[in-house]
């Protein structure tokens, strides 16, 4: 059976039927929380506790870590986005991992940001490297994962649309909150995962809806497709796709046409004047819910619960500051 794992300021924690009870470990990292199995199944079968409820999680995915995710990987994604699920290539992109942030920390848009979008997604966490050259296989999957988390996949699209990239605009700081908690699976859990159901509301309104069989590329052909060219090691994440729903979606065919006649710069303004009347977009104040489960209950990687609000104001001076003013003669 799957075990659930919070991670605190004051250490890790094994979640059993609404008690906490703390690992008793050295390990301040995923890796090498993973790597201290002995005190995972102590605190796995331990007893006493504390209650779930008093504790702040953070992400149960330590930085610094690789952040890699796959790209248009549902094919309710993939219609939306107005590709043919069938012909959609393998893609993937690189996250920074200063965009993690815990489960229940607001999401923090830049004052340039108009156009902010939400991405459920499963997360699945490496437990054992993963070489470059490796071919994976289903069988090999219990060796490689270590376990699942909720991802949110946070999405600034007038910057990735402009720019043509997707590192700046999925990567600055909150843009990947992680948990509530890291599921970590047994073997025999693995059969389960084809059952999970993908769900993320905004303000109590359903925005996404999915299930794992909405997934193009699973897994295992992931996981080899991706040691082509990256290694990944223990406590690296893999974002698996969102589902349809989100904000952005292609224009129609007609529209699409239209455009195509325009000058760049006037196809991307008033593309840009379109999306900000769109009110699927997040705005400071939103509250987001993002779950996933499996229908059976067996496999619950939590509720996560995000608010956006404008990001602070850095408290750091500027790298290059301007030069003091000379001293005046007295």
């Amino acid at each position: 059976m799957s075990v659930n794992v919070l991670r605190t300021r004051d250490g890790w924690w094994v979640e059993n039927d609404g008690e906490a009870t703390r690992v008793p470990t050295s390990a301040t990292t995923t890796a090498e929380l993973l790597a201290d199995r002995p005190a995972l199944e102590r605190a796995r079968h331990g007893s006493g506790g504390v209650p779930v409820s008093g504790l702040r999680p953070l992400s149960p995915v330590t930085a610094p870590c690789r952040v890699v995710a796959q790209m248009v990987n549902y094919r309710s994604h993939a219609r939306d986005s107005g590709m043919d699920p069938g012909r959609v290539p393998p893609t993937f992109f690189r996250k920074s991992s200063g965009s993690v942030s815990g489960p229940y920390d607001p999401i923090e848009v830049p004052s340039h940001v108009g156009l902010l979008d939400y991405e459920v997604e499963i997360g699945l966490v490496l437990g054992a490297p993963l070489p470059v050259g490796a071919t994976v296989t289903e069988s090999d999957l219990p060796r490689l994962v270590a376990g699942l988390v909720v991802a949110n996949d946070v999405s600034a699209r007038d910057v990735q649309l402009s720019k043509g990239q997707f590192y700046e605009s999925k990567s600055y700081p909150t843009f990947t909150p992680l948990g509530p908690h890291l599921t970590l699976l047994d073997p025999e859990d693995f059969a389960r995962l084809p059952d999970l159901r993908l769900t993320l509301a905004v303000n109590g309104q359903t925005r996404q809806d999915s299930t794992w069989d909405d997934m193009i590329v699973k897994p295992a052909r992931a996981l080899t497709l991706l040691a082509r060219f990256q290694t990944l090691l223990p406590g690296d994440l893999l974002l698996t796709g969102t589902p349809g729903g989100t904000a952005l979606k292609a224009p129609s065919p007609l529209v699409e046409k239209v455009g195509a006649l325009l000058p760049p710069e006037v196809k991307w303004r008033t593309f840009f004047a379109r999306q900000a009347r769109n009110p699927r977009y997040l705005r400071p104040g939103d509250r987001i819910s993002a779950r996933v489960y499996s229908g059976d209950g067996l496999l619950d990687l939590g509720t996560q619960v995000t608010t956006v609000q404008a990001a602070r104001p850095p408290l750091s001076p500027p790298l290059n500051p301007p030069p003091s003013p000379a001293p005046v003669p007295s």
